[in-house]
């Protein structure tokens, strides 16, 4: 196995012509797919030697990521981590609009009254940041409101 040159805590590979085993650690989980079986079994042997490990079946969940697998290839999504944030924001009735903000919209660093809850605010916008690896979408207006964390108004 090769470590990551990006960030060699999380993401391991072996690669061979035609074939790839690629392991992914988050601290005391790991998830391990491939394109070559008998790799595979090796290495799960290979850590169930070295370590207390349990199989838990086919990927379904990662990270606040659902993954769907079938015949024609994976999906990922949100939608449950989605759905929770628009609950704990109070916007789960809210109105789905084509772009999340104007992006001729201009926001200033004094605009508006000062944000009451500056801990709320914070974690609102990791939590959107975080979101957007499912929905790219909108990142532009995470990046807009972010820019905001140190010292957020009513109208960022």
């Amino acid at each position: 196995m090769k470590c990551s040159e990006i960030d060699n805590s999380v993401f391991y590979c072996h690669t061979s012509p035609g074939k790839c085993v690629y392991l992914i650690v988050y601290v005391d989980n790991i998830v391990i797919t491939e394109n070559d079986a008998i790799r595979i079994s090796y290495l799960k042997e290979h850590l169930c030697n070295h370590f207390k490990t349990k199989y838990l079946g086919s990927l379904k969940y990662f990270l606040s990521i659902e993954v769907a697998q079938s015949k024609k290839g994976v999906v990922v999504s949100q939608r449950k981590y989605a759905l929770d944030f628009l609950e704990e924001t109070d916007m789960n009735n809210g109105k789905l609009v084509d772009s999340p903000m104007d992006p001729n919209q201009k926001l200033k660093v004094d605009q508006g009254e000062s944000f009451s809850d500056l801990e709320k605010y914070r974690r609102l916008v990791g939590k959107l940041i975080y979101l957007t690896i499912t929905r790219p979408s909108i990142s532009f207006a995470i990046g807009v409101v972010r820019q905001f964390m140190q010292n957020p108004c009513t109208d960022h």
